[in-house]
């Protein structure tokens, strides 16, 4: 019996869907679905075709968690627990320090390691029902894929706090007013929804894209001085650049302008 992969990948225009492929495990992340969430992102960055990552997932629940099994499993030595967490740790690197733009589309249970998955990306959408916490305080646990870090960042020590230490659920609406989503649709209507918004991505000038991606994130762990410097070096650069002045020159014949 062949076993399905656990994280699919394809080209849809000039979208790349990754899509989490364990629905019978709800998910939760494998050495294998780690890896192959890291490989995906980066067969997608060297397609030229592609401008935007979407991330979706199969089944009832967006991502449970860390696979647990595979964690009791690696207790057996220290060598065999740095090794599954650094899977971990790289593919939400990947989706983290990508070129791309990455979406996700979040539905039903999005918890630890899920919710340290959706932090990785740039932008979330989340289907009406869809929940999201942090579990690891209930089992005595520390979340071990950036919750700690990545969590104060988005939405302020205290409530990054109050959420790891309760490991209380948060429905989409209150993780959309936290921080922790961009926008709820429903339930029926999230797959268009975000199809739509991630082809809208993909018009826009990839170059500039990404620096703002680049820029953005980098201004996290710089001065404001330094990140100041760090972005009129880049637009100098950019105002330079071919693609721009297409997007110049659209806008002065009010067209649509059509980036390479």
């Amino acid at each position: 019996m062949t076993t399905a992969p656990p994280v699919l990948v394809d080209l849809e225009g000039q979208v790349g869907v990754i899509t989490l492929n364990r629905p019978g495990k709800f998910n939760c992340i494998s050495r294998d679905l780690a890896d192959g969430l890291c490989a995906g992102v980066r067969s997608l960055e060297a397609n030229p075709a592609c401008r935007v990552v979407l991330l979706k997932a199969n089944g009832k629940h967006f991502c449970t968690g860390a696979d647990l099994d595979e964690v009791l499993e690696a207790r057996a030595s220290r060598a065999s627990l740095e090794s599954f967490l650094s899977a971990g740790h790289e593919a939400l690197t990947a989706l983290e320090r990508s070129r791309l733009p990455v979406v996700a589309a979040v539905h039903g249970l999005c918890l630890a390691g899920g919710l340290e998955l959706s932090m990785a990306c740039d932008v979330v959408f989340a289907a009406s029902s869809a929940r999201f916490g942090d579990q690891h305080s209930r089992y005595g646990l520390i979340p071990g894929w950036g919750g700690t870090q990545r969590l104060p960042r988005l939405v302020g020590l205290r409530r990054a706090l109050h959420l790891m230490y309760s490991a209380e659920w948060l429905d989409a609406a209150a993780a959309r007013d936290w921080g922790l989503v961009n926008l709820v649709v429903d339930d029926d209507a999230l797959a268009d929804r975000v199809m739509v918004y991630a082809q809208t991505l993909a018009t826009r000038n990839p170059e500039s894209m990404a620096a703002m991606k680049s820029l953005a994130r980098a201004g996290l762990d710089e001065s404001l001085a330094e990140g100041l410097a760090r972005e009129s070096a880049c637009v100098v650069d950019a105002l330079r650049s071919e693609n721009v002045s297409e997007g110049l020159a659209a806008f002065g014949a009010r067209r649509e302008p059509k980036f390479k």
